[in-house]
C-alpha cells in the first residue's frame, strides 16, 4: 500500500511539473517560479501535503544539484576558465562587491548573524546562468557584442562557486577556523589540480571516458560524477563542486555527447530540486518577509544592471549594449536556491528559506523583463533628461572649411575691386 501511494504521489508530481513546463514554454517564461510554487503547494502548510514520496524527492533533489553543476562544467573548457580569470577578474570583483554586500548587509540589519549574512550574500550575488542563456537565445542576442561580457561574468561567478560553496559548507557545519581553513585548502587544491590536469591531460581523460555506445557513456559519466560528488561531500568540500570539476575535466566530443544524454535527466531532477525546496518552505512564512525580499530585489536588480554596464563599458561596448548587458544579468535562480537550500537544511535561520524563495520568485520573473526593456527605457530617460538644443543665430555658425577646388574657384571669380566685405557677407549668408 505504501508503495502504491508513493507511485501515485511521485507520478502526480512529475505530471504536474510537465504541465507547468508546457505552460511556461507557451508563455516564453522560465519554469523555475512555477516549480517553486508547486513545491509550496505540496509542502507543509500547502494545499496537498505529501508524505510517502518526500524522502525520494529529497534524494532526487540532491541528484538535481549535482547534475546542474556537472552540466555547467561541461559548458567550459579549462583553458577558457583560465583565460577568463586572467582577463575578466576586475569585472568579477565588481560583481561580487556590488551584489554580495547588499545581501550580507540585509541579513545583519535583520539580526540574523554573520553565517546567515554570508549565505544571503551568495543568494544575491549569483545570477541564473540557465535563465539568462535562455533569455539571450529568445531575444536573438547570442551574437551581440555585449554577450561575451555577460558570459564572462557568469563564468567568473561559476568559478567563484567552487570556492564559495566549501566555505558555506564549513560555516554551516559549525567547524572551527582550523577545520574550515583545511576544507577551503582542499577545495582550492582540488580545483587547481583539476584545472591543471584538464589543461594538460584533458584529451586523455576524455578518451578514457569516451564510448561510441550512448548507454555506456551515460553510465560511466553519471557514475563518475556521483562518485566524485560523494567523495567531495565526505571531505566537507561540497558535492556540487565535485560535479562541477568533473564537467570541466571533460571536453570535446565527450562533453557534447554527455550534454546531449544528460540534459533530459538534468531537467527532470532540477525540477524535482525546486519542488523539494518549496516543500520545506511554509507558504504562511512568506508574507512576513515579502517586503524585505522586494526591497532586496529592487536594490540588487539595480546593482546587477550597474555591474553589467561597467563591465561592458570596460570592454568598449556602446551605450545601448551596456544597458542590455546590465539588464540581462538581473535574473537569479537555481544557484541562489542551491545556496539557500544548504542553509535551510542546517536550520541556522528559519526566515532565510522563505526570504530566498520570495526573492528568487521576484527576480526570476523580473529578469526576462529587464533584459528586454532596460535598454529602451534607459534610452528614453536619457533623451528626456538631455538638455534641449538652443537655437543659434546664423551669424554665430562657423563657416565650413572650403576644399582646395572651392578655394581656387573662389579666387578666380573674385573681382579686382576691393569689396571683400560685401562678397564675404554674401557668401557667408548663402552658406548659413
Amino acid at each position: 500500500m505504501h508503495s502504491a501511494v508513493f507511485l501515485i504521489e511521485f507520478g502526480a508530481i512529475i505530471l504536474a511539473l510537465g504541465l507547468l513546463g508546457r505552460i511556461a514554454g507557451r508563455l516564453r517564461f522560465s519554469p523555475i517560479p512555477l516549480y517553486l510554487l508547486a513545491g509550496l503547494a505540496f509542502g507543509e502548510g500547502g494545499l496537498l501535503p505529501l508524505g510517502a514520496s518526500e524522502e525520494f524527492v529529497a534524494i532526487g533533489a540532491e541528484i538535481g544539484v549535482i547534475l546542474l553543476l556537472l552540466m555547467l562544467g561541461l559548458e567550459y573548457t579549462a583553458s577558457d576558465l583560465v583565460t577568463n580569470l586572467k582577463t575578466q577578474y576586475p569585472a568579477g570583483l565588481v560583481d561580487m562587491t556590488f551584489n554580495a554586500l547588499p545581501g550580507a548587509a540585509a541579513a545583519l540589519l535583520m539580526g540574523w548573524g554573520p553565517v546567515a549574512a554570508v549565505v544571503l550574500a551568495g543568494v544575491t550575488w549569483i545570477s541564473s546562468s540557465g535563465v539568462i542563456a535562455k533569455v539571450l537565445n529568445d531575444l536573438g542576442r547570442v551574437g551581440n557584442r555585449e554577450t561575451p561580457v555577460i558570459l564572462s561574468i557568469l563564468v567568473l561567478e561559476d568559478l567563484a562557486m567552487a570556492v564559495y560553496l566549501p566555505i558555506i559548507t564549513a560555516l554551516l557545519a559549525g567547524v572551527g577556523w582550523a577545520a574550515g581553513g583545511m576544507t577551503l585548502a582542499i577545495a582550492l587544491g582540488a580545483a587547481g589540480l583539476v584545472l591543471f590536469v584538464a589543461v594538460r591531460y584533458g584529451r586523455h581523460i576524455s578518451r578514457f571516458v569516451s564510448s561510441d555506445d550512448p548507454e555506456k557513456l551515460l553510465l560511466v559519466v553519471l557514475g563518475l560524477t556521483i562518485l566524485v560528488a560523494g567523495i567531495a561531500q565526505q571531505l566537507q568540500v561540497s558535492a556540487a563542486v565535485g560535479a562541477f570539476l568533473v564537467g570541466i575535466a571533460l571536453s570535446g566530443e565527450v562533453a557534447e555527447g554527455t550534454h546531449t544524454l544528460l540534459s533530459p535527466l538534468r531537467d527532470l531532477f532540477a525540477a524535482v530540486f525546486f519542488v523539494f525546496f518549496g516543500l520545506h518552505t511554509d507558504p504562511a512564512s512568506i508574507p512576513p518577509v515579502l517586503l524585505p525580499a522586494l526591497l532586496l530585489a529592487v536594490v540588487t536588480a539595480c546593482t546587477k544592471i550597474a555591474t553589467g554596464y561597467w563591465a561592458a563599458r570596460r570592454a568598449g561596448i556602446s551605450v545601448k549594449g551596456r544597458w542590455r548587458a546590465g539588464g540581462a544579468l538581473v535574473a537569479r535562480g537555481e544557484f541562489s536556491i542551491v545556496i539557500a537550500g544548504l542553509a535551510v537544511t542546517s536550520g541556522i535561520e528559519p526566515r532565510l528559506g522563505p526570504l530566498a524563495t520570495a526573492y528568487v520568485l521576484i527576480l526570476v520573473i523580473v529578469g526576462p523583463l529587464t533584459a528586454r526593456f532596460t535598454e529602451p527605457l534607459a534610452q528614453r530617460l536619457f533623451k528626456q533628461r538631455a538638455p534641449r538644443a538652443v537655437p543659434v543665430p546664423a551669424s554665430a555658425v562657423p563657416e565650413a572649411r572650403p576644399s582646395k577646388e572651392q578655394a581656387a574657384e573662389k579666387l578666380a571669380e573674385e573681382p579686382a575691386a576691393e569689396e571683400p566685405a560685401a562678397v564675404d557677407a554674401s557668401d557667408g549668408a548663402t552658406r548659413a
